[in-house]
């Protein structure tokens, strides 16, 4: 299967008016309208939201008193316009994916530690949306047995899939009204999923593997196109490179990088990062690929170690062209993502890259000299990072352990506003435009943006930029 064979057969199974035939699903899921979406939201949503009251673990018996004493009933702050309870309380929210047309249609697909994912609305009647959470009832995507890490929609939203601790991998898909989902494939892959990862030209689906394998299917026959073995550790991260995804870059705990042909199941190239290759004394804990970013043309690499070391290397060849140090030592890197300050223009020269650590710190690099510009901070581990998209491309959201989420711009280090709300660590956090009904943007931008997060005391929340 070559990249151009990918290519055309994206158009070949485009799903345009994403018609479900009973013959070809595994199972059908139904909206019937019963039941009211778990929200709390208003029609005049300014100031309104999650109230934030959650109580993690009663008092035993005659401590009462002594917590009230300390005033230990603590109230959050919460500025955000809506939350989303779909998962069960306290249970932790791990995978959160919006469709790739957001706002049109204004769904996200959620995974978690109840092992089920949901499809759910997760803008208020107050933006103006059609679909919205009063009017949209959340879709189960069940039929895991354990925690579902991944979830994420295909580049042309005719597809959910969500992958599970429990080795399995499902495909839905759904209706023209999204009111009706189908299982189109059950894949079982035989060891914990750690990512899932859609072709960006068409229906193919990677997943990488706690046995170190990384498993390639076509959707929605869900036949195995490859089975790729080049890793000793479970595979962390996994892309496919822009522009036109024709290879696959996967990461490793055992410190390797590989970028493979995937039509060919052979390793274009193979390099270990923070160690000698096949080095006898090899501590995942200290040279461990624990995050992986490709620049927006796809010609450079970021990788991040679980020891707080940051790397830049070059595609396609594999050649380590810049070393970055700032985060702590022993302190991991969670999350890196690229950001062209100039939209494409500039032949590179606008690329920045921003590193988040469990130091709490986030740093923002010129990937063209290794300088730091700018360093960003949160008083916990930030868990996770996403860049906005046009025209606020200059903005970048953190998430973090500390309950905060905080939005900054890149071009400066200065803190735009923080989002409150949470009740525990924030998990994941994704950024899209807001319909034009929403209105004006609340900090200045040329068109308001939502960010959305998932936590882990299983709730969604929403705010408005």
């Amino acid at each position: 299967m070559s990249a151009e064979q990918d290519h055309d057969h994206s158009h070949d199974a485009h799903v345009d008016d994403a018609t479900l035939d009973a013959d070809d699903a595994l199972e059908i899921v139904e909206d019937d309208g019963a039941g009211e979406p778990m929200v709390d939201d208003d029609d005049d949503y300014e100031g309104a939201g999650y109230d934030g009251e959650i109580v993690i673990g009663a008092p035993m018996p005659g401590e009462e008193d002594e917590l009230m004493g300390e005033g230990a009933e603590e109230q959050l702050e919460d500025n955000s316009i809506s939350a989303t309870s779909v998962h069960k309380e306290n249970q932790s929210i791990f995978a959160l994916s919006l469709h790739p047309a957001f706002p049109n249609p204004p769904l996200a697909v959620s995974g978690g530690e109840d092992d089920t994912a949901y499809v759910y609305a997760p803008l208020p009647p107050g933006t103006g949306a059609e679909i919205n959470a009063d009017t949209f009832n959340p879709i189960t995507l069940d039929g895991h047995t354990d925690s579902v890490v991944a979830a994420e929609w295909s580049s042309d939203g005719a597809y959910v899939a969500t992958g599970g601790m429990d080795g399995r991998v499902r495909v839905w898909k759904h209706d023209d009204n999204f009111a009706t989902w189908a299982v189109v494939a059950d894949l079982e892959s035989g060891s914990e999923i750690q990512w899932i990862r859609w072709h960006p030209k068409g229906p193919v689906l990677a997943a990488g593997c706690e046995d170190a394998t990384v498993w390639l299917w076509q959707v929605p026959s869900g036949n195995v196109l490859n089975v790729l073995s080049g890793h000793t550790m479970p595979v962390t991260q996994g892309v496919f490179p822009p522009p036109a995804g024709r290879q696959l870059l996967t990461a490793s705990l055992d410190s390797s990088l590989i970028l493979w042909n995937p039509a060919a199941g052979t390793p274009m190239f193979k390099a270990s990062i923070f160690c000698p290759p096949n080095d006898p004394e090899l501590d995942p804990s200290e040279v461990g690929i624990t995050a992986l970013a490709v620049s927006p043309n796809g010609t450079i690499a970021a990788v991040g170690s679980a020891a707080g070391k940051v790397k830049l290397v070059s595609l396609p060849k594999g050649d380590v062209v810049g070393t970055l140090e700032g985060h702590g030592e022993g302190e991991s890197v969670e999350a890196l993502v690229f950001i062209d300050l100039l939209n494409g223009a500039g032949g590179g020269k606008g690329v920045v890259l921003v590193s988040g650590g469990t130091d709490g710190k986030g740093f923002v690099w010129d990937v063209a000299t290794g300088r730091v510009r700018a360093e960003l901070k949160h008083d916990e581990p930030i868990t996770s990072l996403a860049a906005h998209p046009a025209p606020a491309v200059h903005l970048v959201t953190s998430a973090s352990a500390d309950r905060i989420l905080k939005t900054w711009d890149v071009r400066t280090g200065a803190l735009v506003t923080e989002l409150k709300g949470h009740a525990g660590v924030v998990n994941s956090v994704s950024v899209a435009p807001l319909p034009e009904s929403a209105g004006a943007s609340d900090h200045g931008l040329a068109a308001a943006q939502a960010v959305i997060s998932g936590g882990d005391e299983g709730v969604s929340l929403v705010w408005k930029l």
